[in-house]
């Protein structure tokens, strides 16, 4: 008597782990971003009205009730991207493939090895910016990105810096569209991006950095962009763009975004 609450069984346990392994990758998705903070609030909020309900606050918790009801219509509207991303993610999983299944979930993350590379592509980056040739090139996360691959030339080339410099050297008939990395490797060239419609984007921002937010808005993919006018470098990341002190500062957040 009393204890009835300890009668916990097998589905118990593998209901509090899905919901568990839900808000966790939730929050991985809208981690570094605006909603994060949106996100957290929610999350207080469903915890206050779960508590009122098992105290009997009846007036309280229908307060609450009541607006968490009506605020899933707002959250749609709010989190737009992110759902977009979610289901993205879901649709592109191979569940053939334990390897990328678990890839997906983020339960196995890249190594620092694994990401040496990254290390020579901004270089190969500060490298163009010093001579100011344009590049526009995507980093694959967990979104696959055939939807895009498929508009340009489709590769299996090993990353290097002199490679990924004359891809993009102005009379290559390589340099023009995005290029998509992938596990250090090019694996496609001339490759048309969705660009971006928002309009408080800066005018100075070509059509190069209208895409890069444009796939990074629609995908989890990270981009890079080498301005073909100012030789500057710009990283970004979930539609917007990200600062960083200098090149080693750069390496080091791509390689926790990456991982």
């Amino acid at each position: 008597m009393g204890l009835d609450f300890l009668d916990i069984g097998f589905f118990d346990i593998l209901d509090i782990l899905l919901v568990a392994f839900l808000l966790f990758y939730i929050y991985r998705l809208v981690k570094g971003s605006a909603a994060i903070n949106i996100f957290i609030g929610i999350v207080i909020i469903y915890l206050l009205w779960q508590l009122t309900l098992l105290l009997n606050m009846e007036m309280f918790s229908n307060v609450l009730g009541q607006f968490i009801g009506v605020g899933m219509f707002a959250l749609i509207v709010v989190f737009q991207q992110e759902i977009r991303k979610f289901l993205l993610m879901i649709g592109s999983t191979n569940f053939s493939s334990k390897k990328g299944f678990l890839q997906k979930i983020n339960f196995s993350s890249k190594s620092l090895d694994d990401l040496a590379y990254l290390e020579d592509l901004v270089e190969a980056c500060q490298n163009m910016g010093s001579t100011k040739t344009g590049a526009l090139i995507v980093l694959q996360r967990n979104t696959k990105l055939d939807f895009v691959k498929n508009t340009g030339d489709e590769m299996q080339i090993e990353f290097n810096i002199p490679i990924l410099e004359s891809i993009f050297y102005k009379n290559s008939p390589l340099h023009d569209g995005a290029i998509v990395i992938e596990d250090a490797k090019i694996t496609a060239t001339r490759v048309i991006l969705p660009v971006s419609n928002d309009r408080n984007i800066p005018l100075r921002f070509g059509l190069r950095h209208r895409a890069a937010i444009g796939i990074t808005e629609k995908t989890d993919a990270l981009a890079l962009v080498v301005s073909e006018e100012t030789g500057q470098i710009s990283y970004i990341k979930d539609g917007e763009f990200r600062i960083f002190n200098n090149e080693k500062d750069l390496v080091k957040k791509l390689q926790n975004d990456m991982q």
